[in-house]
């Protein structure tokens, strides 16, 4: 099994991810492509110290960007695995030193 610090990236913080943390104790984290479900809710009990109720996983595909310079060219931003992890009502997971 890999180290936890190898399968969680960084928490994503959005608007909605805000919303999910303050009403419905959901976090969410990028983690590695190839992590298993198993394995995101094992690194964030070690790290947080938090018992994890559930974790869903989203595939976020790549979308098409247009990149400026002389000549006009497509990019794409790169795919990546969020995770949206659940704990308990009254637990917490401060995200600031991270």
């Amino acid at each position: 099994m890999r180290r936890p610090e190898e399968v969680i990236i960084r928490p994503i913080i959005t608007e909605k991810s805000n919303r999910l943390m303050e009403d419905h104790k959901k976090y969410t984290f990028e983690v590695a492509i190839d992590a298993t479900k198993h394995e995101i809710k094992h690194a964030v009990e070690k790290l947080f110290g938090v018992k994890v109720l559930k974790v869903n996983t989203i595939i976020v595909k790549p979308r098409k960007k247009r990149v400026i310079g002389k000549f006009r060219r497509y990019g794409y931003t790169k795919a990546y695995k969020k995770a949206i992890v659940t704990i308990p009502p009254d637990k917490e997971i401060d995200l600031t030193g991270v």
